[in-house]
């Protein structure tokens, strides 16, 4: 399954400064106000938890605001989800796309870019599978795009009995998931607050991206070569993506108070991998790295 936790980097205190975003006041974004529904990708990452895909679909059809599309991207899960998804297909009034490669290990970079090379979208949005939405997710998303920006997001945990209830049940109970959050506080949906929130400058904002909740133009993407798939395993690839917008002159907004998301209980990942991660995202640090040397033009 996907895990969307992120750490706080550990880097040499001589390296801070070099994962240090620049005040957001001294980017300028774009005069975009906000995107239709209709130029939206909804892309969803999964690895074999069917039960959860079929509550986060649940939450999709929800939406006050529906996307042009959804796009699931599969490292690798059995048929079963296959079939979920077949069934899902006959009640969505909008394209639900299927994109699996073969399970050869935790490939997240790579599904992601596959789903990012299927868009149609001008704005893309990202989650992973095992998340339930608010229903104004995609709205809130679509009120906060603004060209020359991309943002990452915040999420409320569901804690282990109550996810194990929602699973069997099959449905999302809205009174059972707000009773059994953990950070509280990121579930709380405040329009206004959030765009305050939205414009003010924080420093190292990039340590906290969270890549189950990220949204980006799909030309920012194209710019950097989406995630660098030399990233595998667990850890790290969404801070990498985040620097390397940064490098192309990027703003980074936090929509905090608003885009929220539930996540559902399971246990961490595997992380064997993380301190090979964590060498490479130095490197892009220290070299300034802009764009991935494998990643989403491979499959344009």
């Amino acid at each position: 399954m996907l895990v969307s936790t992120q750490k706080k980097l550990h880097l040499p205190r001589a390296m801070q400064s070099l994962v240090t975003v620049k005040p957001l006041s001294n980017y300028l974004c774009g005069l975009t106000k906000g995107m239709k529904g209709s130029d939206i990708s909804l892309c969803i990452s999964t690895y074999n938890w069917p039960g959860a895909l079929h509550l986060c679909l649940q939450s999709v059809l929800a939406q006050t605001v529906l996307p042009k599309e959804v796009i699931i991207g599969d490292d690798g899960s059995g048929p079963e989800t296959r079939t979920l998804i077949e069934q899902w297909e006959q009640r969505f009034t909008i394209p639900l796309v299927h994109v699996w490669q073969p399970d050869e290990g935790f490939k997240l970079a790579q599904i992601r870019n596959k789903s990012f090379a299927k868009a149609t979208g001008q704005y893309i949005v990202q989650i992973d599978g095992d998340l339930v939405l608010h229903p104004g997710f995609i709205a809130d998303h679509a009120r906060f795009a603004r060209t020359g920006c991309f943002v990452t997001g915040a999420r409320s945990l569901i804690n282990p009995p109550a996810t194990q209830q929602l699973i069997q049940a099959g449905r999302i109970d809205e009174e059972l998931i707000h009773q059994s959050l953990t950070k509280k506080y990121n579930a709380l949906h405040l329009p206004l607050l959030g765009w305050l929130n939205y414009f003010v400058a924080r420093r190292n904002l990039v340590k906290y991206v969270l890549g189950a909740n990220m949204a980006f133009f799909k030309q920012d993407l194209l710019l950097v070569n989406g995630y660098n798939e030399t990233f595998t395993g667990w850890g790290k690839e969404d801070n990498d993506l985040a620097i390397r917008l940064c490098n192309a002159g990027l703003a980074l907004h936090s929509v905090k108070f608003a885009a929220v998301i539930y996540h559902l209980y399971h246990k961490e990942a595997d992380r064997h991998n993380i301190s090979l991660n964590e060498g490479m995202l130095k490197n892009t640090i220290a070299q300034r790295l802009v764009k991935a040397p494998q990643g989403l033009d491979q499959y344009l």
